[in-house]
């Protein structure tokens, strides 16, 4: 496994945020953490990039356990975008995208013709090269979104963390998102994982899905397998039934109006 987290728990004072989570991820997969808020998604995220320290456990990436890498070490191999990112309005795109390669360059180094091959390369499979003088202010929401993520893979990093990723963006926009994100797993072969609340975004696009309920994890597995387990309206406590859509799709989660 590219990624694999062992009993790995978080405590916030005397409250558990997150309690013996196990998890591996493959090269290549889209994997969702879904769960109410306070299920601790953006919390197991954080402990998965190495950003806050776990109470016990390990993370290991190929089999080396990441607490034993220096940040710009774990750089190389995994990229964490948060929920709402901030960056300077005047800032061009490139300049961003450009900050990506700081684990490869360095604050002294000059960029080499590998890091503006990554750098364009970033920009190309986000859509953004027409884009890359504009500055952060005059894009829209989904642009400034896909911006972040052409960031985060000019690090060209195998692993990326999104938490939130379509969070404040209209329906367009989520969806230029989302397509980005299986575009890079089934072109480029990075493995995606990532905090959503939107269920039925998570089971359309998803390989995997884990659900958390207060920091325990629920269910990890096939997104079929979850709509016939009664764990959605347990976990959520909401009233509703899985619709079969087509035979090659996962089903839909329509959701009674009236919770429980």
């Amino acid at each position: 496994m590219l990624l694999s987290c062992t009993r790995l728990s978080v405590a916030y004072g005397a409250r558990r945020a997150l309690n013996a989570l196990d998890l591996s991820f493959r090269p290549g997969e889209i994997r969702a953490l879904i769960g109410p808020n306070g299920s601790g998604k953006s919390t197991a995220l954080q402990a998965l990039s190495g950003l806050i320290k776990s109470a016990e456990g390990n993370t290991e990436i190929d089999g080396r356990p990441i607490a034993s890498m220096s940040r710009r070490q774990l750089a190389k191999h995994l990229a964490f975008l948060p929920q709402q990112p901030a960056a300077p309005d005047e800032m061009t795109v490139a300049q961003l995208v450009r900050q990506g390669r700081f684990a490869h360059v360095g604050l002294f180094k000059s960029y080499g013709p590998r890091d503006e091959d990554a750098i364009r390369w970033a920009l190309e499979s986000t859509g953004l090269h027409d884009f890359a003088d504009r500055s952060l202010r005059e894009l829209s929401g989904g642009e400034r979104q896909r911006a972040w993520i052409s960031a985060a893979i000019a690090q060209e990093a195998r692993i990326l963390l999104l938490d939130e990723p379509t969070s404040f963006l209209d329906i367009g926009y989520q969806v230029e998102v989302l397509d980005l994100v299986h575009r890079l797993s089934r072109e480029k072969g990075v493995t995606i994982i990532m905090a959503i609340h939107d269920l039925n975004q998570a089971m359309s696009v998803c390989d995997q899905i884990s659900l958390l309920d207060r920091g325990n994890l629920v269910f990890d597995g096939d997104p079929r397998v979850l709509a016939g387990t009664g764990l959605i309206e347990q976990v959520f406590r909401v009233k509703g039934r899985f619709v079969p859509i087509a035979s090659d799709a996962p089903p839909h989660f329509d959701v009674e109006l009236a919770r429980r």
